[in-house]
């Protein structure tokens, strides 16, 4: 919206009305600053803040996963014949129902 082209248009169509009594003393003033107090919204502004922090919080939850992930790795037990007991399990089974 262009508030000159609006500012013209309500002061042109203020100009060509006739007076009247019952409208407070500097109305037109009150509401001319109204109008221009109010700030253009800039929508992409509002879309990039709220990306960034949706971004943020992603690599926020991305990097405590991996933290709980190499904890949890960590704290396992190691034994490499546990590995294998437990890879070879399901071969040991398939030997049993033939």
């Amino acid at each position: 919206m262009n508030l000159e082209n609006l500012r013209a248009k309500l002061i042109s169509a203020a100009r060509n009305s006739a007076s009247d009594e019952r409208v407070p003393y500097a109305f037109e003033k009150r509401v001319m600053a109204h109008v221009a107090q109010n700030p253009v919204v800039d929508l992409f502004s509002l879309w990039g803040s709220a990306l960034w922090k949706g971004a943020a919080a992603c690599a926020l939850i991305t990097v405590v996963s991996v933290a709980l992930s190499v904890w949890g790795f960590q704290s396992a037990d190691n034994d490499e014949d546990a590995f294998e007991t437990v890879v070879l399990a399901g071969a040991d089974q398939l030997t049993q129902t033939w």
